[in-house]
This record gives C-alpha cells, structure tokens and sequence, in this order.
C-alpha cells in the first residue's frame, strides 16, 4: 500500500503513523505543500491518503489549501481512505460542506476524550489525548461522532473509511519536545486547558495512544474486506 501523507508544519510530523506503515510494510510518501509550491500527490498514486495537522485554517485564502481539498474529493469518489488530524480534519469536513470556525474553547494540553461509536473494536472508552487547537469541525452528514471531549464535542468523526481527529494519537515523545519548543507561546494565550509548556512536556506520556491509532488506521485501511464493510 502507498500511503501519501500531507505535512503542513515541520515540527507536525507523522509519528506513530510512520511507525504503523513501516510495521505493515507500506510505502511512505511525504508532501510539504506549504513549502513545495502546492505539490501534492495523485490520486491514481494514492492507497491511503493522511492529512496532518498545522497553524493554517481550511478557510484561508491559499491556493494549495483549496487544491488539498480537490484532491480529497476525488479520494471521497474514489473510495479511497483517508485519515484527518486537527487541520487534516477540518479540510475533509470542509471538501463534505461543513462549516469550520473557532471553537468556543481553544484547547492546548492533555484532556480526555470519550469514544462515542462502537463500530471499531479495541479502542477504550476514554482516553488522554494531545490537544492543539482553536477551531472546529461540524461534523459531516452521514458521518458519526467518533469522540467527544469535554470542553469540545466534536472530537473525531467516522465515515465509513475515512476518520477526522481534532486531537493528536500520532505525536511521539520526542515529536511532543518539537512541537512544544517550537510552538511554545501557543499554549499560554486563552488555553481553556490552563497547561504552561512545561505542564504538557513533564505530563505522563500515555503510550497506549500509539496502539489508538493504529487500530484506527488499520480499519480504514482493511475497510472493503467483507468483514468489515
């Protein structure tokens, strides 16, 4: 399988992500749009499509953010699954009709999420995710709520092969360390979380998230087998 993935920040990396494809054997292409002049992937060239997240809104005015977008419509058509963090999912709910806006609540830490759909088995109840956001998703018509969180509702949605997260499972350990030092003055402005840089990099590290996503990713990939659809 060909996995194309869509990075739009350079301390947003795949992660987890990387590590399920390479112990599944699958290719791994990466796309920098925001600094490649809008290269993106084919969708003939694409087995399964990961959009990950970044500082960038679905609703700003970029040519390669609305190019994305036309890209995962031909994947939606196509029956291709794809796989949406944060950013990632606010740009298929948006290519779905749904509207994108700021959250009441701007999220910067660890909080839980609950699941909130049966049809994956293997996931827990609850869960201490990665938050590291400000807008939001509606969730698409025929989807269903995946997670919900307890400033924010719409944690993660599910149709059929395609999942959106507006949290993080993918970030690693050291990928928490990039994104902190990096991004450090994004958790001290208005973070309903109340959680400094330091709170969020001297949190327990829950490592059970890497078996989260993979189970997530490994039932969208798997998805057309008839014990699944």
């Amino acid at each position: 399988m060909r996995i194309n993935i869509l990075q739009h920040s350079p301390n947003e990396g795949p992660g987890f992500i990387k590590h399920w494809a390479i112990k599944n054997n699958h290719e791994i292409f990466v796309y920098h749009p925001y600094h490649f002049n809008g290269i993106l992937p084919t969708p003939a060239e694409t087995d399964l499509l990961v959009i990950l997240g970044g500082a960038m809104s679905p609703n700003d005015e970029i040519f390669w953010i609305k190019k994305e977008r036309l890209l995962i419509q031909e994947l939606l058509d196509r029956n291709i699954p794809i796989f949406g963090i944060c950013y990632g999912a606010q740009q298929i709910a948006k290519t779905l009709g749904c509207q994108i806006s700021k959250a009441p609540n701007k999220e910067v830490g660890w909080a839980p999420v609950q699941l909130e759909s049966s049809i994956i088995k293997g996931i827990p109840k609850y869960m201490t995710v990665l938050h590291w956001h400000e807008d939001t998703f509606e969730i698409p018509e025929e989807a269903e709520l995946l997670f919900r969180g307890n400033l924010l509702v719409n944690q993660g949605f599910l149709l059929r092969n395609v999942i959106g997260l507006q949290f993080h499972l993918e970030t690693t350990e050291s990928g928490l360390t990039e994104m902190v030092i990096n991004d450090f003055l994004f958790p001290i402005s208005s973070n309903a979380l109340n959680q400094t840089p330091k709170d969020i990099l001297t949190n327990k590290f829950p490592l059970e998230n890497k078996n989260i996503i993979s189970t997530l990713l490994d039932y969208i990939a798997r998805w057309n087998d008839d014990s699944l659809a």
